[in-house]
């Protein structure tokens, strides 16, 4: 999301699939990747993007996508645990993206995936993936905090859209996650104290099928649609600042234990800092039970229109 995507929603349709859609079923189309016919020395893949109101690629299903080819090379028991990507260039959700699968190295217990996405013949997305057999080792994990309000306390997001515009609202309540902000979204406005930090509970909107490698992919997928907003909120800029520029840098997730994706998770963010037009936000997403499912960090562009002197 960026603040142009809240501000110009109401303007005409850039993207390919409508956003009236069943956006479960876009999501596991757009997680549903084809075999090409084209080999190289790298294995290839392709893809199509949902609909976006810019027309522009969502980071996060670029990212899911690259997972889900890297994936595809691998044995089933042998499962993803980490993954540094950088964003490079916006992609057009009009055009197919293609992934070519580099398998860089397989050990006895661990393999290593290099992906890169491409449109018109340029890369738009780089990524390299870490995946490990199950095996046994010390655990530990750092505690869920207590006292978060549950989910189903806290009001939906069509409570936070009340008088905006119908296409502005479709554009969040047609998602395929279900989000619900602690102590609030930041859409509009932001309510409160400035702070570097939140909370949101996620999951999707219906039950996913339950091929493991879907949920990891839909993990890093929804990892990415609120991680940036502890930067925001600490300086009071919501989505819909008139002029606001946000981009994703990079994107580094860590995943600890499996979790279902379709269950309610809660992902605590925070920004240690922010400087120079960029910010850095790291967030734990956690089952309900309290287990630590996965670790995330995200450094953004941000910028903001410089006011004119009188």
């Amino acid at each position: 999301m960026t603040g142009d995507a809240v501000n110009d929603l109401d303007g005409p349709r850039t993207g390919g699939d409508e956003a009236s859609e069943d956006p479960i079923a876009s999501l596991l189309a757009v997680l549903e990747l084809s075999d090409s016919a084209a080999r190289t020395n790298e294995d290839i893949f392709t893809g199509v993007s949902q609909w976006m109101p810019l027309g522009r690629v969502y980071g996060g299903q670029v990212l899911a996508q690259s997972l889900i080819a890297a994936a595809r090379t691998l044995p089933d028991a042998r499962t993803v645990h980490s993954m540094h990507g950088y964003f490079l260039r916006p992609g057009d959700s009009t055009q197919g993206i293609t992934f070519a699968v580099d398998r860089i190295h397989d050990g006895r217990s661990f393999s290593t995936r290099r992906t890169q996405a491409y449109q018109q013949g340029v890369p738009i997305f780089s990524m390299i993936a870490s995946f490990q057999d199950e095996e046994p080792g010390l655990e530990h994990q750092e505690a869920m905090p207590d006292g978060v309000p549950e989910p189903d306390d806290l009001p939906d997001v069509e409570d936070h859209l009340k008088g905006v515009h119908p296409l502005t609202k479709r554009f969040f309540t047609d998602r395929p996650v279900d989000l619900r902000h602690i102590p609030s979204p930041i859409y509009l406005t932001v309510d409160g104290e400035r702070m570097p930090r939140q909370a949101v509970w996620m999951r999707t909107r219906r039950a996913l099928p339950d091929d493991p490698r879907m949920h990891r992919a839909a993990l890093a997928y929804m990892s990415d649609l609120t991680i940036q907003e502890s930067v925001l909120r600490a300086h009071g800029v919501g989505w819909a600042t008139r002029g606001l520029k946000v981009a994703s840098l990079d994107h580094g997730m860590w995943w600890h234990r499996f979790g279902r994706v379709d269950e309610w998770m809660l992902y605590v963010q925070e920004s240690p800092s922010a400087r120079g037009g960029r910010g850095l936000s790291t967030g734990r997403i956690y089952a309900r039970d309290g287990r630590l499912l996965a670790s995330v960090s995200q450094e953004i562009t941000v910028r903001l229109p410089v006011a004119k002197a009188t």
